[in-house]
């Protein structure tokens, strides 16, 4: 209620009746206009009045004696009733005495009006409110009926009873005025019949100025046989779809019965109007161009023309849908805060160093160009190091929305390029649907395992991606559903795979590579201590207080349980404690004390450990060498182990699983030393009567790869010359006939895997140098590192106490090799 309700004995806080002492009608009045319907006189009506300029016209009227006022219809339906004048309303109304007045806790009040007689407006008397002199029609007495006026009433009063047979909406009212009549007063009769119709409001109005009975109750009857005309419809509908239904459909058929009264009353719209509109709304938010806009209009006007219940329909319509769907001109504002985007990187990655200042760079070039444009990223590496969560947290420092798709066993190109539409079932392929979900046109898209995408008689979707991934292409994308040029040269493109091998050169050759290593002990710990650990307890309503990690359990779930390149397996483990301490405290939440998990309770949460060592040997006996090698799952130690057992022929057998490639390697250092055995064991024949076989343990394991061909010499020339390895050495290196040593890929992977199986003596290949210098200080600390050239400086190495006899074989061919100008 407003302050000034305090001073208003008119307005009391509780409900009150307001009987005047005489039945008296001011000369004039306030207006109140009314916009749907208007009243008639011998109806008692509540009113809520908010608020405003008309409220305190409400309460200026309470305080009066006579306690009226005059409710008249405007002219026009949707006319602001706070901005009109006496000449926006219709001259005839009704005069209204308040009965009762309830004040609303919100403002204004609920007012109940009595309409007594209609009042006809004279002039309007200028102030602050709408205010006019009237004068007042009474209907002549009732005496005695002509009989054409009876044979009215008698008229009314049966298409009264009739209408309640078929409509039972205002029974109750119905029946206590038939009750409470006797029917000598046909303008009363006359009057209550039209309010209790559903005619118009400009119908209503003109019997309201009917003053005359017989065109009163002429007009009166006319609204009333059309009421009926339209309940006797409302009974037909109702009939001829309850005749065809079962019990099943009967909801169905209801809602369809409402629909189709709905439509005869012109009161909805069908379903294809709805749909054009929704379309119609969608086009004003976008910007379409005019190439995509013109098929558009097509497609609507075809649609326009088509039957709901045709085939044809639900195709047009669902082609419009994604059409108009798609958020052309819509782009995420894009955030180029460089210290913002470091700072998210660092709250959701640890370690990464080199991936970091890559994404920074790329969005500081987005800063400088004014958006990041035409790149994709390709992200290779171990599972579990992150690639997935990178490309997250590279959506969020842009402000980009986010989404991912896998395309690992992906065989039809249509999951990239979509369907045609004459297909049945056929949708727009993942990247128009990635731009619906995103509803922009600047997201961050992932396709995950891009190495792991597959061919068929479909199609070849790795090819499809060619035309995606291509920043001079992919601006005039066109799917085989939308059939338009789409843009989406404004998207970045961020791609993940474990290896490069399976993925194809012209792919590949679209996307800038970054490679993500697996990681060592010290980052694991600290990678579980500031994110798995708090993360994974959190989600299992653990608190800080009730369980905690000691780094020296952090770093033997790492060595003993979890030794892979990334974390997910590290993950899983600390999920393993977690529930068990959950279901401890969960079954005695009051003697439960604080868990500390160490190294020394760890096995009755996770068992014995899995692994023990990473390496077969502590000291590697004669005739076995330690290899490096690279995998899809990170980096792993190799051993070479070559006994020799008497045979008439000298011959080489390689059992173990090895590859293609490394088949030719063992071949390569067969020869190389058969060749060059008197250069390093020149006193011991070359395996005269023997066989040698060449074994790399973990023989169901599948191996492959150009870098073993050092160790298998090295294997060799220990057994050939009886003496074992230095220890604690590991190599890689691939070897040519003449003793060269060729460069090899992975070296960060192999750096990690030769720390965690403690060798501390490497042997890289030279051309590695740069690779070995761009690596963290922390990955090289207490390693000796010796980078070769030939296979004489490994033999130095790996022999420190054996002696080299003549010149080298690289140094002859050099020697003996013609000059070039």
């Amino acid at each position: 209620m407003d302050e000034d309700i305090e001073d208003d004995s008119a307005l009391p806080h509780d409900e009150k009746t307001l009987l005047p002492s005489t039945l008296i009608y001011p000369e004039q009045l306030y207006l109140l206009p009314l916009n749907r319907r208007p009243f008639f006189p011998g109806m008692a009506a509540p009113i809520v009045i908010e608020s405003g300029i008309y409220y305190e016209v409400l309460k200026l009227v309470a305080k009066t004696e006579h306690k009226c006022l005059g409710l008249f219809l405007t002219k026009n339906e949707d006319a602001n009733i706070y901005k009109i004048g006496m000449g926006d309303l219709h001259k005839v109304g009704v005069v209204a005495r308040i009965l009762r007045i309830i004040p609303m806790e919100q403002g204004g009040a609920q007012v109940v009006l009595n309409m007594e007689k209609r009042v006809i407006l004279d002039k309007a008397i200028k102030g602050k409110y709408i205010q006019a002199k009237v004068h007042y029609h009474d209907d002549p007495p009732a005496g005695k009926l002509s009989k054409e006026l009876k044979a009215y009433s008698i008229s009314i009063i049966t298409t009264i009873k009739e209408l309640l047979k078929l409509n039972p909406l205002f029974k109750e009212e119905l029946q206590i005025f038939l009750g409470h009549s006797d029917f000598t007063e046909p303008g009363r009769l006359a009057d209550f019949a039209v309010a209790l119709t559903t005619a118009s409001r400009e119908e209503l109005q003109e019997v309201l100025e009917a003053f005359d009975m017989g065109k009163r109750i002429d007009k009166a009857l006319l609204l009333l046989k059309k009421e009926l005309d339209i309940s006797k419809l409302q009974s037909t509908i109702n009939q001829r779809i309850e005749a065809t239904i079962s019990k099943s459909q009967r909801e169905f058929f209801l809602r369809e019965q409402l629909k189709a009264i709905k439509k005869e009353l012109g009161m909805e719209k069908d379903d294809k109007s709805i749909d054009i509109e929704k379309f119609e709304d969608r086009l004003k938010k976008r910007k379409v161009p005019e190439d995509v806009l013109k098929v558009i209009r097509e497609e609507m006007d075809k649609l326009s023309s088509l039957e709901m219940q045709s085939a044809e329909y639900g195709v047009c319509r669902n082609y419009i849908d994604w059409l108009t769907i798609v958020p052309w001109g819509i782009n995420s504002k894009e955030m180029h805060d460089l210290k913002k985007a470091e700072k998210i990187l660092e709250e959701d990655h640890y370690g990464l160093k080199d991936i970091k200042e890559r994404i920074l760079e790329f969005i500081g070039v987005g800063k400088l160009t004014g958006g990041v444009k035409g790149s994709i990223i390709c992200l290779v590496g171990p599972p579990g190091v992150g690639k997935t969560s990178i490309g997250k947290s590279v959506a969020r420092a842009l402000n980009r929305k986010f989404y991912r798709f896998s395309v690992g066993g992906m065989r039809d190109e249509a999951e990239i390029k979509g369907h045609r539409r004459t297909y049945i079932g056929a949708m727009p392929g993942k990247l128009i649907q990635a731009l619906k979900f995103t509803e922009t046109m600047n997201p961050v898209i992932m396709l995950d395992e891009v190495d792991k995408m597959g061919a068929s008689y479909h199609g070849d979707p790795a090819s499809a991606l060619l035309e995606v991934l291509d920043p001079e292409q992919n601006r005039d994308f066109l799917d085989h559903y939308l059939d338009v040029r789409c843009d989406l040269s404004n998207v970045l493109f961020i791609v993940t795979a474990n290896v490069l091998d399976t993925i194809p050169e012209p792919l590949k050759d679209r996307m800038e590579i970054l490679r993500l290593s697996g990681y060592i002990q010290t980052e694991k710990v600290e990678i579980a201590r500031k994110y798995l650990v708090p993360r994974n307890r959190d989600a299992m309503g653990l608190k800080n207080s009730q369980v905690t990690f000691t780094d020296g359990a952090l770093s033997h779930i790492i060595n003993g349980y979890a030794r892979e390149a990334g974390v997910r397996s590290l993950e899983n483990h600390i999920k393993k404690i977690l529930r068990k301490v959950a279901l401890k405290i969960a079954k005695e939440p009051k003697k439960s004390a604080k868990t500390i998990v160490s190294d020394k309770t760890l096995k009755t949460y996770l068992g014995k450990p899995i692994f023990t060592s990473d390496r077969y040997y502590e000291v590697n006996p004669v005739g076995v060498a330690t290899g490096l090698a690279w995998t899809s799952m990170g980096g792993a130690t190799l051993y070479i182990e070559v006994v020799r057992y008497p045979a008439e022929k000298l011959e080489m057998k390689l059992t173990g699983q090895a590859g293609d490639v490394m088949k030719e390697s063992a071949q390569i250092a067969w020869t190389f030393l058969q060749s060059n055995s008197s250069h390093y064991a020149s006193k011991t024949p070359f395996f005269e009567k023997s066989q040698i076989h060449i074994h790399i343990p973990e023989g169901a394991t599948p191996k492959d790869g150009p870098s073993a061909g050092i160790t298998m010499v090295t294997a060799l020339l220990s057994l050939l010359l009886e003496v074992p390895v230095l220890p604690n050495l590991g190599m890689t290196g691939e070897l040519t006939l003449t003793g060269k040593v060729l460069p090899i890929g992975g070296l960060k992977e192999k750096l990690i895997a030769a720390r965690r199986s403690k060798l501390n003596v490497l042997i890289f290949p030279k051309e590695n140098l740069r690779d070995f210098d761009e690596l963290p200080p922390f990955l090289k600390k207490g390693l000796e590192v010796h980078f070769v050239d030939t296979y004489d400086e490994v033999f130095k190495i790996a022999f420190p106490k054996e002696k080299m006899h003549g010149s080298t074989l690289l140094a002859r061919a050099k020697a003996h090799s013609p000059s070039r100008a």
